[in-house]
């Protein structure tokens, strides 16, 4: 199925963008420990990141539908980029406090919210509505080539070589993305908005948006489950590699070869999606992927096998592939082109909350119970979740309420 020149530019600025994300995850961190030997510092970062992404989605979300998506777009990676490059300069000319890191990681995270934000609403009105859940496929494959197989090995590499080349050539990677993005068409907020109108203030329309989410049932409930399977995720995979190292009795390196192996299940998920669906409908492809997202770590829960683990993984990264892409699929479908940016934002916040609490949970359990306990308790949460989905109406195309 050909998806058009427009999707292949958006295809390649994601790639690039997904590349940067890979070698950033590796990256960061490794700089943060060579400007300081505090374990609460390093850990924050991230923890800094994630709060900083949380408080500004909903405002991201108006803008989105607000502004022409591609600017949007190409000018968030392009700040991301020049942030970095200007990091990697402090970092060849000497050695800069630590809080300079967090600001520019912060300001990354900012960023990045403003492009997925962007790239997930732009998307239907660069292909056919009967081209989505093949598109978001599409998507999915690159960003688990970039993002988890290449980014990662390739940070590690440059920053062996220099700690600022790896992060000039991470800046770099997003300054590319935004290059293949300025080529893409303009797209506003929609033909549903009267731009010579007084638009109210954004926080009126953060409401308009939240309030329309909440109003239509099967938006409201992908939300919904989409938060339950994030808490289902975070629960387990917060404490996965003390399961794997102490249960599984693996070493660092094997650990990272078992996320590797792992994550070929979402290359499988990817390219299987669009035919599942197909023949399946939303409702029960999203239903089912999540038994088999359930199975897995319940069945992780009993395993001590190194293979088996990873057989395991590979198919849980198979069953969240899956999932994803039709959530995803099926909520551009129902949502009118000006709310996108809004919907998915109020969406991201209920998931970002789900993160945190499954991460706390996931702990709790590790410390108080057993190392299998988050697992245990995971695959439940995914069978809740794999009920819910059932309640879903819709399978097809269909009209979004008013």
């Amino acid at each position: 199925m050909r998806l058009g020149a427009a999707f292949q530019r958006l295809w390649f600025g994601n790639a690039f963008g997904n590349l940067a994300d890979g070698l950033a995850f590796v990256t960061i961190p490794l700089v943060a420990v060579a400007l300081t030997s505090s374990p609460a510092l390093i850990a924050g970062l991230a923890t800094a990141y994630s709060l900083t992404r949380l408080l500004v989605t909903v405002p991201i979300g108006v803008y989105v539908d607000r502004l022409d998506r591609r600017t949007l777009m190409w000018t968030a990676n392009l700040l991301r980029g020049l942030a970095l490059v200007a990091l990697a300069g402090l970092l060849f000319v000497g050695q800069p406090s630590i809080w300079v890191l967090y600001a520019v990681y912060c300001f990354v995270g900012i960023m990045e919210n403003v492009a997925d934000n962007a790239a997930v609403a732009i998307l239907p009105d660069l292909v056919a509505e009967d081209q989505l859940d093949s598109a978001n496929s599409h998507i999915s494959s690159v960003q688990l080539i970039a993002d988890e197989f290449a980014g990662p090995p390739l940070g590690g590499l440059l920053f062996g070589i220099a700690a600022g080349l790896a992060v000039i050539t991470t800046g770099s990677l997003y300054c590319l993305a935004a290059l293949a993005f300025l080529l893409l068409p303009r797209k506003g907020p929609g033909p549903d908005v009267d731009l010579e109108e007084p638009r109210p203030g954004l926080w009126a329309e953060a409401v308009e948006g939240l309030r329309w989410m909440a109003g239509h049932a099967q938006i409201r409930t992908l939300a919904g489950i989409g938060a339950l399977a994030n808490f289902a995720y975070m629960v387990p995979f917060s404490i996965l590699v003390l399961f794997a190292l102490e249960r599984l009795h693996l070493s660092a390196a094997g650990y990272g070869v078992l996320l590797a192996v792992s994550s070929l299940g979402g290359l499988v998920g990817a390219a299987v999606a669009a035919s599942v669906r197909r023949r399946l409908g939303y409702r029960f492809t999203m239903a089912l992927s999540m038994v088999l997202g359930s199975a897995t770590l319940l069945g992780l829960g009993f395993t001590t096998n190194p293979v088996v683990a990873g057989l395991l993984l590979a198919l849980y990264i198979l069953h969240a592939t899956v999932y994803s892409i039709a959530a995803t699929s099926l909520r551009q479908r129902l949502v009118p082109a000006h709310l996108r940016g809004r919907t998915y934002a109020g969406s991201r916040v209920l998931s970002l909350t789900g993160l945190a609490l499954g991460g706390a949970v996931g702990g709790v359990l590790a410390e108080t119970l057993s190392l299998a306990a988050p697992l245990f308790a995971g695959g439940i949460a995914f069978a809740v979740a794999a009920v819910w989905a059932t309640s879903l109406k819709v399978d097809g195309p269909a009209p979004p309420e008013a």
